[in-house]
């Protein structure tokens, strides 16, 4: 086949009519990352043509001959694609005299041994989701996510929930809650689509501007319930969680490193939580320590709105808040987003009891009448100023995981090594533990 590499898939809509298939290059250490391939095979697998993942076999970028990644990413790499459904590609360039280095092919030949075990379990499924993640437009040819999209797969990824990324086009029916982050312009046609599906009890979480004019003044969408005052005046602010959203969450004023949008709840809005301002911004003329000044009032300002709409329910979160992730890292706007999502989400197709380093997908093979589970425990460090590298595999013992199924499994097993494993199923869910997850495990239930 031919496929021209590098495309920009933000532009994949318009060029699907054109394509066999979906390549995603990928290869992490050579500019990509670890969230490029997870954020963009989630939209690439919705236009129902074959896709696959590029990988490839050098420690940093492409050329880098001599350089040789170490077994453990190449395993995780291709790990990922398998748990994605996406078929699987590593890349090397040809030494100049044309022979092929012994030690490389040793490499992908372990890595892609490990794949073929797992191939009848992976061939033909697809994913089962719940939720639909728009995603913020690309500017020009860009090809890298925006810290709203990487922040957001970070998230959702983090909390084990199960999303595909989609566009104003995409058909909603197959989802429960849509997701709208930081700042999607809501124009008619848009705003036709998301009221038809409240309407029909799905759910939706806007965060930022995302139904706002850009700058927070105006309210584009009006489902929203929110009367806008623009961006607040403050860089740094503080979030004192409450009115529900306070699940895990220390009590105290945290700060918050972006920009608010003043909003207040209207047309049968509640407010939850409220945003707490400073004395003033620290600036060469009002001077408080190193970094922000501190608390000073609670404002009248929520951080959260929450709202019945048609069947179903919106709620808006004040302020970017998975750029936030994306940029400060912070665990208590993980908190955030999850504490409102169990109120728009409160019974997902799959929870795991696990770290937040631990991946997990469900796929299905409709025609072998089976439901995969895929959990994948590897750590990516940051070793080097721009690499981030694995290295190790860490074994992660009993880990619990609990699937909805419509009725109950005849086994559940470990493939490929057929392991069976006890399970209980009760109310359309199905409990089940993990003895051990060596990197990346798959539980078939059948």
């Amino acid at each position: 086949t031919v496929y021209f590499n590098s495309r920009p898939l933000a532009n994949l809509a318009e060029e699907i009519p054109y394509l066999a298939q979906v390549e995603i290059e990928a290869l992490p250490t050579g500019g990509w990352g670890y969230m490029y391939f997870p954020k963009n095979v989630r939209f690439a697998r919705t236009f129902g043509k074959p896709y696959l993942g590029m990988t490839a076999r050098f420690h940093k970028s492409w050329g880098d001959f001599g350089g040789l990644k170490p077994y453990a990413a190449l395993e995780y790499e291709t790990a990922q694609m398998l748990a994605h459904g996406a078929h699987c590609s590593i890349g090397d360039q040809l030494h100049p005299r044309g022979t092929l280095d012994k030690a490389t092919y040793e490499l992908i030949g372990k890595a892609y041994g490990r794949v073929a075990e797992r191939e009848p379990w992976c061939l033909g499924a697809t994913p089962v989701t719940d939720i639909g993640l728009f995603q913020v437009p690309a500017a020009g040819n860009s090809q890298q996510v925006s810290g709203s999209d990487e922040g957001a797969t970070r998230v959702l990824t983090q909390l084990k929930q199960q999303f595909d990324v989609v566009t104003t086009t995409t058909d909603l029916k197959p989802y429960r809650l849509l997701i709208l982050p930081d700042c999607i312009r809501v124009d008619t046609a848009l705003a036709k689509r998301l009221d038809a599906f409240l309407a029909k009890g799905g759910s939706i979480l806007a965060t930022g501007t995302s139904g706002l004019s850009p700058d927070g003044s105006t309210l584009e969408w009006k489902t929203l319930g929110l009367k806008p005052e623009g961006m607040s005046p403050y860089q740094y602010t503080f979030l004192r969680f409450g009115d529900g959203l306070e699940a895990g969450v220390p009590d105290s004023n945290h700060v918050l490193y972006e920009r608010t949008v003043r909003a207040l709840p209207t047309g049968g809005s509640t407010g939850q939580g409220r945003i707490v301002e400073p004395y003033f911004d620290r600036t060469w003329d009002h001077f408080s320590s190193h970094c922000q000044t501190p608390d000073d009032k609670v404002s009248k300002y929520p951080i959260a709105t929450l709202r019945k709409a048609g069947k179903g329910q919106i709620a808006w979160i004040s302020f970017a808040a998975f750029a936030a992730v994306a940029n400060h890292g912070s665990w208590l706007y993980r908190q955030l987003i999850a504490n409102v999502l169990k109120g728009l989400l409160p019974e997902p197709v799959l929870r795991v009891c696990a770290p937040t380093t631990t991946e997990a997908t469900v796929m299905r093979q409709a025609k072998e009448g089976r439901t995969i589970v895929h959990l994948l425990q590897y750590c990516p460090e940051r070793r080097t100023k721009e690499l981030d590298l694995v290295e190790d595999i860490v074994p992660l013992h009993n880990v619990g995981v609990d699937l909805a199924l419509a009725k109950a499994p005849k086994q559940v097993y470990l493939a490929p090594t057929k392991q069976t494993l006890p399970f209980h199923y009760e109310a359309g869910r199905c409990t089940v533990n993990v003895p051990v997850v060596t990197g990346h495990e798959m539980i078939v239930f059948a």
